[in-house]
């Protein structure tokens, strides 16, 4: 039977971490006397981390052919990490605590993504119905920690993010083992698979999708703030963004019926270039800011929904772990690594609106490549 709601809870406590962290922790640096480039280094440790850590762990788990040991040892590790900031405030010292949080952190989702994949046994159009339940944790905590520090100290979201982790843990703890992917005789090796165009296109749009949403992830609290938002409007923005993400994935199933993967990702990736100009050039208007998070449900929803659909379907067998960490690691590391690192250094030089406006450059050069590098004879108009 399926574990709905043991892969639900571990779903919704992993992405509430990220609700909690991402949109606070730049605040806590900011509030350490952290320069912009700084902040964008030490934020980028996350991508960093994931252009390594996911494609070690996904081939230690296709060498043990069980992967909820790693997942379980990662947990405990990333919070040991993150329990070096209640000890140090230095630049060095937060600098490590990033780095062994993020290298054990970033190697659990993708192997559950692959085990999530395995317990659904074929029914991937309920993927969105578990997935969902991440997002509901990202609103929970991003609401919850916003409103938090309207009354408390910036430096008192540690404790509360220390505690989403523990949630980790703790579900890590009872999501059971899927069986091990059946071995093909038959079925293409990594390279053979790598060799295809429309996987070289959606990897290599992925990237510069990552690279798109690079300023959005180390700056956005802090350009809200800086404009005048309260961090409970904070709170809200983010918010709003995840109940479109949720509404994406829920009719995910249907959209999937009726459109090629191709098309979707096409329509996500225009929608990114609208939304990071309307981010950078409209931060006076809350109308605007409004529309664009909810361009999210596009720029990330039906974007991640159908990327990883896709590479379930490329990489099958054995090889999917190997497929989920590359997607993890070209997109969210690498090129989360170039967006982060390119806006610290772009965000005091040339200001934040030109440094968005880059984002939406980053996405249009994905248009293209899907555009010139993917055919797909079989797509419906």
């Amino acid at each position: 039977m399926l574990p709905y709601w043991r892969l639900s809870g571990y779903y919704f406590f992993y992405f509430a971490f990220i609700g909690a962290f991402a949109p606070y922790f730049t605040l806590y640096l900011q509030s350490l006397a952290f320069s912009a480039a700084d902040i964008a280094i030490l934020m980028s440790l996350m991508q960093v981390m994931r252009v390594v850590a996911p494609n070690l762990w996904g081939w230690l788990a296709d060498r043990m052919g069980r992967r909820m040991p790693i997942v379980r040892f990662s947990a405990a590790a990333s919070l040991a990490g993150f329990a070096v900031f209640f000890q140090t405030t230095s630049f060095a010292g937060v600098f490590a605590g990033m780095a062994v949080m993020a290298f054990f952190w970033s190697a659990a989702l993708p192997l559950m993504e692959s085990l999530t994949f395995n317990h659904l046994k074929g029914d991937t159009a309920r993927y969105g119905n578990i997935r969902l339940w991440g997002s509901v944790g990202f609103i929970v905590a991003v609401l919850g920690i916003g409103y938090a520090l309207n009354y408390v100290s910036v430096d008192k979201q540690l404790w509360m993010t220390a505690l989403i982790l523990g949630g980790i843990v703790a579900f890590s703890m009872v999501v059971p083992e899927a069986g091990r992917p059946p071995h093909h005789h038959d079925a293409p090796g990594l390279k053979s698979v790598l060799a295809r165009r429309e996987v070289q296109a959606v990897l290599g749009a992925c990237f510069f999708m990552s690279a798109a949403h690079g300023a959005l992830y180390v700056f956005y609290s802090i350009y809200l703030v800086d404009a005048g938002y309260s961090k409970a409007v904070v709170g809200w923005m983010w918010t709003l963004g995840v109940v479109a993400e949720i509404g994406m994935f829920m009719i995910m199933p249907r959209l999937s019926r009726r459109f090629s993967l191709r098309a979707i990702l096409l329509v996500s990736y225009v929608a990114a270039v609208i939304r990071f100009l309307m981010i950078g050039w409209g931060i006076e208007s809350f109308a605007l800011l409004f529309v664009a998070q909810l361009l999210h449900g596009l720029t990330f929803g039906s974007y991640h929904a159908a990327s990883i659909a896709a590479i379930n379907q490329w990489f099958p067998g054995r090889l999917q772990a190997r497929g989920q960490a590359l997607y993890g690691s070209i997109s969210f590391g690498a090129g989360g690594m170039l967006g982060g690192l390119l806006s610290g250094y772009t965000w005091e030089s040339i200001g934040p609106a030109w440094t968005y406006t880059f984002g939406a450059l980053f996405a249009l050069i994905g248009v293209w490549i899907l555009l010139h590098r993917w055919h797909d004879p079989k797509q419906r108009s």
